[in-house]
């Protein structure tokens, strides 16, 4: 391997992670800043049984996380009372047909992160381009890990919180993969530089 086929591939597998980190963080700003006041309304239900089970109020910012995870069609996992746990998609269960516009964010943002990494990485080739913006999931991924560990609030002897396996295999891996690598293949539509 040449110094400039390596130069080239750390290009690659950095703009990746920054593509797949500023597509996530974005993701969940933009859920945040649009849902926050309809999700504190909706959380009034919630913090009536978190405070029955003497936990605190559920801050906004996890309640956010979950719709952000929703928004990937990963489900939300909500201890019933009397043991048990229930799936929930707040978006899909919401009347408000508004909130159904947030299934187009998480793969809007990919593909644009996609298109990115594709246009660094000069990709002339749709195959090149896809492997480029394939590599939104090195940034992605990690933060999909974490952010479903993080937006879990105990709850009595449960937790609400996204359900991990499809957290990391459909919002970390799929998603950035598949996106990403759409996006990357788009770069080399738009021409040379």
């Amino acid at each position: 391997m040449s110094l400039a086929d390596r130069s080239d591939t750390t290009s690659r597998l950095a703009a990746g992670a920054a593509g797949g980190i500023a597509a996530y963080v974005l993701g969940y700003l933009l859920v945040y800043v649009t849902q926050r006041g309809g999700i504190e309304e909706q959380l009034e239900a919630f913090n009536f049984i978190a405070d029955l089970f003497g936990s605190d109020p559920i801050p906004s910012w996890q309640a956010v996380g979950w719709v952000f995870y929703n928004a990937h069609f990963v489900v939300t996992e909500v201890p019933v009372p009397f043991g048990g746990v229930r799936s929930e998609n707040f978006i899909a269960g919401s009347d408000e047909g508004t909130l159904t516009a947030l299934y187009v964010v998480p793969p809007l943002l990919l593909l644009l992160a996609g298109l990115a990494a594709g246009r660094i990485a000069n990709a002339d080739d749709p195959a090149v381009g896809a492997q480029a913006g394939a590599l939104l999931v090195i940034g992605y991924l990690p933060l999909a890990v974490i952010g479903a560990l993080l937006f879990g609030y105990s709850i009595g002897d449960g937790t609400i919180a996204p359900d991990l396996i499809t957290a990391v295999l459909l919002a970390g891996v799929v998603y950035p993969v598949a996106f990403g690598a759409i996006g990357g293949a788009a770069s080399t539509l738009l021409g040379g530089e």
